[in-house]
């Protein structure tokens, strides 16, 4: 076994013990706390940037790496796949995960109890969720981020976080019972649970069993769906992400995207092509269910006030868009879908990042912490202006006033952001909705002949392509009118080094996007590609052998003559 294939399960270990540590550090000791855990997600994205790297350099067939945990083969032990989808999702977890923490030791981590251990385990079950590749390791690494996010969403406490929570822990409860049905259902007809080995079992189901393997399969996809915030089962998510601290809000925004991954994952694998009967079962409600998320959640920013359910809102516009392109399963469109997936999960969070900073000076929910000593000058303010220059009615220069850093840094940061959700030029974001339409209308690339007419789902998906960013653009334009034009007498907030950098740094990715959209994009397609065929993927897991011990190495020593 290679040193890659075993790094595969650096991204587990390394923030289960960091967690571990931290927890028997006590509260005492959060400065140390804090360092161990921008150390540890340091390392835990650089890892994840390595295993892309070694994932990205080998050929499309061997670009799939298995570890064995407990050294059984598949289907009866435990098994992580890494491959270009998980890699890709490892590498924007780090990223998420580490602008979210630097943000929240500015001020957030000190508003409640075992932050730091929380925030580990987070990242420990993301992780852990996208490199499983078994139906009950994925339950168990659900449960993980979810037992970790229950704390963070509370953390700060006020009574609109609470509320909100406590509806957020009862509706994934819920997902996680419908899990745990489906998984049994789909563990009676097929015996296994390994999903490479699923997708072997599932066209041999004879056709009296066919309907317990659709309802259980229904199900399994309704708590996913119903976490990834398709209509109409998001109701929970804009309050749950709008009350949340804005670190944590940031982290989620990956956190939501484990159910679009999931529902990717065991669509192409277990419902491919070669499922036989089953082929392609469920992709019309994928397409449907998307399209309503769509809708929907473009109504709803229109009426949107804070910016803080805007971004959340837009996370439904995201999770729409994305699972309405899975489901037409077409190679080129899943391709445009993940490059929108990074482009809007690294907007959104920092769109999350920003909404605290922008309605600091209104905030009903501030919370009292004590001063950091590493807080920027205050800014500036308007300057006496030199004679000769024209005054207004209030005595201020007309021209020459000082416009203070913070709101520059702030508005500038904004328009960036606004940019990027709506998805107009030249940021990423028209890059993302630009490919989609362009997979829409050339589902076979440019320059071939399109077998069939754009299908009625085809066109509405374009439509609401376009409406829901126009949506965005009313919504996004009338807050910064309000925030940064509308003349009013307020103090600018003070930042924090941390505070700024996360942002400057997800949306300086976002700028690279930008420049450097060819090399993800091939990236995508190589992806995409594999997702179209999982034969590679089966292959590399159930070929994979366990590590023969010194024991077993003995004995055939002694067998042989």
């Amino acid at each position: 076994m290679s040193v890659m294939n075993q790094l595969i399960v650096a991204p587990i270990l390394l923030p289960l013990l960091t967690a571990a540590l931290m927890l028997l550090l006590g509260e005492k000791r959060r400065p140390l706390k804090a360092r161990i855990n921008l150390i540890s997600s340091l390392a835990g994205l650089g890892i994840s940037i390595c295993l892309l790297l070694w994932v990205q350099e080998q050929g499309q067939a061997s670009s799939i790496g298995v570890y064995l945990p407990g050294n059984w083969q598949a289907p009866f032990g435990i098994v992580l796949v890494l491959d270009r989808l998980s890699a890709l999702m490892l590498v924007l977890t780090g990223i998420v995960g580490v602008s979210a923490l630097v943000f929240a030791t500015a001020r957030w981590d000190r508003a409640g109890a075992s932050f730091h251990a929380l925030f580990q385990i987070q990242l420990m079950g993301l992780y852990g969720a996208f490199l499983t590749a078994d139906l009950f390791n994925l339950f168990v690494f659900f449960e993980v981020l979810l037992a970790a996010s229950y704390g963070l969403i509370l953390h700060g406490s006020g009574r609109a976080r609470v509320k909100a929570g406590l509806h957020y822990i009862a509706i994934n409860l819920l997902a996680s019972s419908l899990f745990l049905v489906g998984a049994a259902m789909l563990y009676g007809v097929t015996g296994t649970l390994n999903m490479a080995d699923l997708a072997l079992k599932i066209p041999l189901v004879p056709e009296a069993d066919r309907g317990l393997l659709h309802a259980g399969a229904a199900i399994l996809a309704t708590a996913f769906l119903a976490k990834a915030g398709i209509w109409p089962l998001n109701f929970w998510l804009v309050p749950a992400y709008s009350s949340a601290s804005a670190p944590v809000a940031a982290l989620f925004a990956i956190m939501t995207k484990v159910g679009t991954y999931t529902v990717l994952r065991l669509w192409t694998l277990l419902f491919s092509g070669q499922a036989g009967a089953s082929a392609f079962f469920g992709g019309e409600w994928l397409v449907i269910g998307g399209l309503a998320t769509l809708g929907c959640a473009a109504l709803s920013i229109l009426a949107a006030q804070r910016l803080e359910r805007m971004a959340s809102l837009s996370i439904l516009v995201s999770a729409g868009t994305l699972l309405a392109a899975i489901g037409f399963g077409q190679a080129a469109l899943t391709a445009a879908a993940l490059f929108y997936l990074v482009s809007s999960t690294l907007a959104l969070c920092a769109l999350f990042l920003l909404a605290e900073l922008i309605e600091r000076s209104r905030s009903a929910n501030e919370i009292p912490l004590e001063d950091d000593t590493d807080a920027l000058p205050s800014p500036l303010e308007s300057l006496q202006p030199p004679k000769g220059i024209n005054l207004d009615d209030e005595q201020k220069a007309v021209i020459g006033q000082v416009i203070p850093w913070t709101m520059a840094f702030l508005g500038l940061s904004f328009i960036a952001c606004a940019l990027l959700i709506i998805g107009m030029p030249p940021l990423s974001g028209f890059i993302g909705k630009l490919s989609l339409i362009s997979a829409l209308f050339n589902p076979n690339g440019l320059g071939v002949p399109v077998d069939q007419p754009l299908s009625a789902a085809g066109w509405g998906l374009v439509a609401l392509l376009v409406l829901s960013g126009l949506a965005s653009l009313i919504a996004l334009t009338r807050v910064g009118i309000q925030r940064f034009w509308t003349p009013q007498e307020r103090p600018s907030p003070l930042l924090r080094r941390n505070e700024c950098i996360p942002i400057v740094l997800l949306l300086g990715l976002c700028v690279l996007l930008s420049v450097r959209a060819e090399p993800l994009l091939r990236y995508t397609q190589d992806t995409a590609a594999g997702l179209k065929d999982p034969a590679s993927y089966v292959n590399a897991v159930l070929g994979t052998r366990p590590v023969p011990g010194p024991t077993s190495e003995a004995i055939a020593g002694q067998v042989q003559p």
